[in-house]
């Protein structure tokens, strides 16, 4: 740490730099030039820094450790100047640039959008060039999802210091986001947009309760960390697909032993599909019906044989980068009417992917830097605008890291069969190499493994995908693979 200090003082690295658009700014109709994607080297030194210079302001051991006499000189100045820069929009755009992911709006493509299993037709009148209502209604949509991001300010995290998610939640808010999702469809179906209208919905304003920052709050990341330390999981960690997954499945079934009324929290079954050796070794991902009926019959406790379920796909599909054949695959799960996206982006910086057209993939960001929002579940007057973005923010499909996962709500069995159904469809359509398979029961033969580059889809061996990274400020971690890092 005193290295890294002394380097950040000497180098001058963070200098002023103009403010950055906010959640709030309408959405741009251009794609603003974005730099070109990083090496992984710089990659890992990158998020070395970041790291670092996040642990200054949120945890107070850390921050002490830094001497006294390395900033005699300005005692104050390039602490103020990073605490700016981390706290303030700026932070998200530094990041953008050296990860490569700036890339916002619409491009001028005329090809359909499908967000989360539904389609927009966007054209436009060749005499006019106006555009059709299928824009303005994706952008309606968009900015409906609820967005999770940083936040400043919360209680401490367990015995920690921790009081911020800065530079190190990212894989958190993302899985925060894509469960919401599902409560919001389970509780206000799938056409719910959000307004400006108060009183808000009752059952809207709960959802925002749950993910509160606090102990109180039964998904906030405080919950999800502490069911998360059988996988490592631990408040200034990277974490991957695999370990928040499991760490959900955990949350959920904590929550359902502690309180009788747990369906009114979170009122559906959640099933990871999963491969060999419960997937930790990289196995290509079965979904077995017979399982997923025992989860909702654990889940009615034994009163129902279907219950709504969440359904969670973790995948590793390649090794340093997306294999090819699996990208059409991907495209096509967001016209799944189940669909609720993808947790994934960059090598150490999660998103959450929930729409696609031609090859980019548009996603919330849960890296811009907000205050601690406490909104309690009879407050239908709060103020939500930060739970919501209309900054429309893309990504190349084919500069995904190959560790993902994606989710899937099913509200019934008719809607379970739909999903497997069109899951088997596209497995048959895949070429011998399907991000996952349906079966019946775990007696049907094994699927094909998701291998590497090689066109033979063999299963990734060794694969340790799931492991969580621990931030420090040293280069302990910069021989890592970063597409671990999720």
């Amino acid at each position: 740490m005193k290295g890294f200090c002394e380097k950040a003082v000497a180098s001058n690295c963070l200098s002023k730099s103009p403010s950055d658009t906010s959640n709030t700014s309408p959405p741009s109709v251009f794609p603003e030039a974005g730099s070109p994607d990083s090496k992984s080297s710089k990659n890992s030194s990158w998020s070395t820094f970041f790291g670092s210079a996040f642990s200054i302001f949120d945890s107070h051991s850390e921050s002490s450790a830094c001497p006294r006499k390395a900033l005699h000189s300005r005692p104050n100045a390039w602490t103020t100047a990073v605490r700016k820069v981390v706290t303030g929009g700026s932070m998200r755009r530094i990041q953008e640039r050296v990860l490569g992911i700036a890339r916002t709006g619409i491009s001028n493509s005329t090809s359909d959008i499908w967000l989360l299993g539904v389609c927009y037709k966007i054209s436009q009148d060749e005499s006019s060039g106006d555009e059709v209502p299928g824009l303005p209604a994706f952008e309606q949509d968009f900015s409906s999802r609820i967005i999770m991001t940083y936040r400043k300010g919360f209680e401490a995290i367990d015995d920690s210091d921790y009081t911020s998610d800065v530079g190190w939640g990212c894989m958190l808010r993302s899985s925060q986001m894509l469960v919401a999702q599902a409560l919001l469809f389970h509780h206000l179906g799938r056409s719910w947009r959000k307004t400006s209208y108060k009183p808000c919905e009752p059952d809207y304003v709960d959802i925002l309760h749950l993910f509160g920052d606090a102990n109180a709050s039964p998904f906030s990341i405080h919950n999800l960390i502490q069911a998360g330390k059988a996988y490592d999981l631990a408040a200034g960690s990277w974490v991957g697909p695999y370990a928040i997954c499991r760490s959900w499945e955990n949350l959920v079934r904590s929550k359902r032993e502690a309180a009788d009324l747990v369906e009114r929290v979170f009122p559906m079954a959640i099933y990871i599909v999963s491969g060999d050796e419960d997937g930790e070794r990289g196995g290509a991902p079965v979904l077995c019906i017979e399982d997923a009926r025992r989860c909702c019959l654990e889940f009615s406790r034994g009163h129902e044989e279907w219950t709504p379920i969440l359904l969670l796909v973790p995948l590793v599909l390649g090794l340093e980068k997306v294999n090819p054949r699996y990208i059409p695959l991907l495209r096509a799960t967001f016209s799944f009417p189940q669909s609720l996206g993808i947790l994934g982006g960059k090598s150490g910086a999660s998103t959450y992917l929930i729409g696609v057209q031609d090859e980019e993939a548009f996603y919330l960001d849960p890296h811009d830097v907000q205050p601690v929002c406490s909104i309690t579940a009879d407050n239908l007057g709060a103020d939500t605008s930060s739970y919501h973005c209309n900054v429309i923010r893309h990504i190349p499909l084919d500069s995904l890291d190959p560790s993902l996962a994606i989710g899937f709500y099913c509200r019934n069995k008719d809607d379970f069969d739909d999903f497997c159904s069109r899951a088997s469809k596209l497995a048959d359509e895949s070429s011998g190499a399907p991000l996952f398979t349906v079966a019946q029961t775990h007696g049907t033969p094994k699927p094909v493994g998701h291998g590497g580059d090689s066109t033979e889809g063999n299963i990734v061996e060794g694969n340790d995908s799931f492991s969580v990274i621990p931030m420090g400020d040293g280069d302990e971690c910069a021989g890592e693979d970063e597409w671990q890092l999720l």
